[in-house]
């Protein structure tokens, strides 16, 4: 069990928690919610161990593994899955040592505790964590410093979900992920069989993954059972009782010190003046209920209406090299009111698309037309780079607004979410949400008659979200978004479109519907994919079918061939002279060994043939 008991910490002066007592039984899977900037991260980093305590103690079973996602993206030359199976550290301890060991008896422990390990399955599984993070086959045996570093982070979650740790901490892992990945890793935590405690502002991951939620509020820690949706339920209910308590409180205060303050000089009442000072004194202050409203999201409105289709894209071929389009033959409309979400993995072409529609990306063929005097809010994450640190929110809008009174340029400033001294704080010491909020606000400016959002809720909390999705409901353009938060697209978007194998479809189901797709075609096993899900993907090259199935015979023969050579050392120990009689419990240690190598390697052996045929089939099919 995990114990935090009744501790305080306290970073640069300010007090986060606040003497807070929470157990966590074994197997429970928790999310921890809380405002940004309440100490979430800050409570991981005591919890390893990394930060000292002002008070109290955090418990940690002695023999419990910790894992959590690593600050820096691995790099070098190792391919995708050696960096994954390498985060198994006993795993690759042993088969470093099995490689050299000599010894019988120790042989036979190494190959026993290979065999109590599950080591044989270990690629398949490194391998079906990394799919389902979006590595392909040829990704997967890729050197890890040709990704770039929001795929090597992702490289970072896939060890740390193979290591299986006792207790797994996971700190925002979405803001890595597209849609997709975010898919599989809310079906991935909710079946993890140990203690987890993810911090995340996704809604429908809290939802899915998790039995209870932490919550970090005016430094005091929560735990309530159930998910997101219930927490809030049970959280409004009790703040309600709460701020009921506090008044009733506050008017029994008020009588007890009216009569202190009528009797106290009075003889004759002084002893029962006296008994009600001390009632007060001990009378401990509830916390009334602290309203934390979220500040509201707005997108200026257009100043008109314009024709439609305000897009009309035909026949389009673009990307970034004329003979390796991205999109091939993209036919499209959009019109004023529409809200679009874009499905699809990272890589397949949606920021491409959104890099057309905003006109930052000319068609190398095929014709765009664009209603007259239309214009495009662009947001992109990215674009956080481009802000000028050491400005002020205000410098950044008032650039904008040269000829502007003081007056109107803080009125908009504020109007963003900068009100007062807010407005004057440097770029540089604004949180991740309030960067994000700033780029929203400088992204539709000039009122555009289409926003595009690509990953617009990256470092916004819960509330800031529900805000942003108030915002994209309200506004009466067009909206087009690409976002991993499943609840800001069934909240805003009526049109599902895929970008997949060079091409934009319309999808006719909704994301449950996808949501069963991706966890078909990304699914744990390595083979064996139900037939159901084939009319939900897009046909695939046989190149594409082939490519996996070569890993998988591949990996195979490799696995053959070290049981092959540990069952030759093993067999070179029973066969000197005498064993059995000089030490016999060395001899049964050793052919208990040997026949845990001979099931490990008789699996490889089936699963050669199972990919072989299926390679076969493949090819001639």
């Amino acid at each position: 069990m995990l114990s935090i008991n009744d501790i305080s910490i306290r970073i640069a002066g300010r007090l986060l928690i606040d003497q807070s007592t929470v157990q966590i039984v074994p197997g429970a899977r928790v999310g921890f919610v809380g405002r940004n900037g309440v100490g979430k991260s800050t409570l991981f980093h005591a919890i390893r161990g990394d930060l000292a305590l002002e008070a109290g103690a955090i418990t940690v079973p002695p023999r419990w593994r910790i894992g959590s996602l690593a600050q820096e993206a691995p790099d070098g030359p190792e391919s995708l899955i050696e960096v994954v199976l390498k985060a198994d550290l006993e795993r690759d301890a042993l088969l470093r040592e099995a490689d050299t060991a000599t010894d019988p008896h120790r042989i036979a422990d190494i190959q026993t505790r290979l065999v109590d390990i599950d080591a044989h399955s270990a690629p398949a599984r490194a391998a079906a964590i990394l799919s389902g993070l979006g590595f392909s086959a040829e990704d997967q045996t890729r050197a890890c410093q040709e990704f770039s570093g929001g795929w090597r982070m992702r490289v970072a979650l896939a060890a740390t979900l193979f290591a299986a740790p006792d207790l797994l901490l996971l700190d925002e892992p979405t803001n890595y992920l597209d849609l997709e990945g975010t898919l599989w890793l809310e079906d991935h935590l909710a079946h993890y069989p140990r203690t987890v405690i993810v911090i995340s502002h996704d809604r429908d991951l809290l939802d899915t993954s998790v039995d209870q939620i932490l919550h970090l509020d005016r430094g005091k820690l929560t735990l309530y059972k159930g998910g997101y949706s219930s927490f809030e339920e049970q959280r409004a209910t009790r703040e309600m009782l709460d701020a009921k308590h506090a008044k009733k409180q506050m008017d029994e205060r008020k009588r007890l010190q009216a009569f202190v303050d009528r009797f106290k000089a009075k003889a004759s009442k002084a002893k029962q003046a006296q008994s009600r000072v001390k009632m007060l004194e001990r009378m401990k202050p509830v916390t009334a209920l602290v309203t934390q409203d979220v500040r509201e999201i707005t997108f200026p409105e257009p100043e008109k209406t314009l024709s439609p289709p305000i897009i009309a894209v035909d026949g389009v071929s673009v990307g970034y090299d004329p003979d390796k389009p991205v999109l091939n033959r993209v036919t499209l409309r959009i019109d004023n009111d529409d809200r679009i979400a874009l499905l699809g993995a990272n890589g397949n072409g949606k920021s491409t698309l959104v890099k057309l529609l905003a006109g930052k990306l000319a068609p190398f063929s095929g014709k765009v037309v664009r209603a007259a005097n239309l214009s495009v809010g662009y947001f992109a994450q990215h674009q956080t780079d481009e802000l000028d640190l050491e400005a002020s929110s205000y410098d950044h809008l008032r650039r904008l607004m040269p000829d502007d009174t003081e007056t109107k340029v803080r009125a908009r400033v504020g109007a963003i979410g900068f009100s007062g001294k807010a407005g004057d704080t440097k770029v540089g010491s604004l949180s991740g949400g309030e960067k994000a909020r700033l780029l929203l606000g400088l992204a539709t400016f000039a009122a555009p008659n289409m926003i595009i959002l690509d990953e617009p809720t990256n470092h916004l909390d819960i509330d800031s979200r529900a805000a942003l999705a108030e915002a994209i409901n309200d506004f009466p353009g067009a909206i087009i978004m690409v976002s991993h938060d499943r609840y800001l697209i069934e909240a805003c978007a009526d049109q599902l479109w895929v970008v997949a194998d060079r091409a934009v479809t319309p999808y006719d189901g909704d994301l449950d519907d996808y949501r069963r797709t991706v966890l078909t075609t990304r699914g744990e096993k390595p083979a064996g994919r139900e037939r159901s899900a084939e009319r939900d993907r897009p046909v695939r090259a046989k190149s594409e079918k082939r490519t996996p199935l070569r890993q998988r015979i591949v990996a195979a023969e490799s696995e053959m061939a070290r049981i092959t050579t540990i069952i030759e050392k093993i067999d070179a120990a029973l066969a000197l002279p005498d064993l059995f009689k000089r030490d016999p419990k060395q001899a049964a240690q050793l052919t208990k060994a040997r026949a845990s190598a001979a099931e490990a390697l008789a699996r490889a052996e089936d699963d050669w043939l199972a990919a072989s045929s299926a390679f076969d089939e493949a090819t001639t099919g």
